[in-house]
């Protein structure tokens, strides 16, 4: 079922024109930066997008430039784990794990989870209850799954990615609000 679902939502998506998905990234920044959790945020847990996905490194770019602390996951195959680096620069990611930009391994630079105010996640799917379809790895439900904080969660998303319902099990995250092209779905 999830596996019919995530190939649906991303034929969907990638079919997106070029033209188009830039003008809707635009509106999606826009209705992020409105956002009041992101407002009040000073540490953000940002994805670099990869392929199709909602366009994330202007919005990275920004940020930094607005004071923000931006940390960005790096994909710890060993541990079947994300670890968290903060970023002080664009420049400062290199491809990484499926060729998805990833920052610098640096200690001094890792970040906790309790730490971050609002976390950016990637997805390809969500529904209106704040269930999110994600790529088959587990590796967000897993990291978020641990914390103890209540750390809003914020997806971006082409409203061609929205569907009715995603089955959702028990480990899965749900997310607190959507961010698209057309309106902020809270759920």
């Amino acid at each position: 079922m999830k596996k019919t679902i995530r190939r649906k939502v991303l034929k969907k998506r990638d079919e997106i024109p070029p033209v188009v998905k830039k003008i809707k990234d635009a509106l999606i920044k826009q209705g992020l930066f409105n956002l009041s959790e992101f407002t009040a945020a000073k540490t953000v847990f940002f994805y670099a997008s990869f392929r199709s996905e909602v366009e994330t490194l202007s919005i990275i770019k920004e940020s930094l430039k607005l004071g923000k602390r931006v940390v960005l996951p790096k994909v710890d195959k060993e541990r079947h784990m994300l670890k968290l680096y903060e970023i002080k620069d664009i420049g400062e990611l290199s491809p990484g794990y499926m060729d998805i930009p990833e920052p610098l391994a640096l200690n001094e630079r890792l970040v906790s989870l309790d730490d971050i105010d609002l976390v950016i996640i990637p997805g390809a799917g969500f529904d209106y209850s704040g269930n999110r379809l994600g790529y088959g790895a587990g590796y967000y439900d897993i990291l978020l799954s641990k914390s103890e904080k209540k750390t809003p969660i914020v997806a971006l998303a082409y409203e061609e990615q929205l569907v009715d319902s995603i089955p959702s099990e028990t480990h899965d995250v749900k997310i607190n609000a959507i961010v698209t092209d057309k309106r902020v779905i809270r759920t």
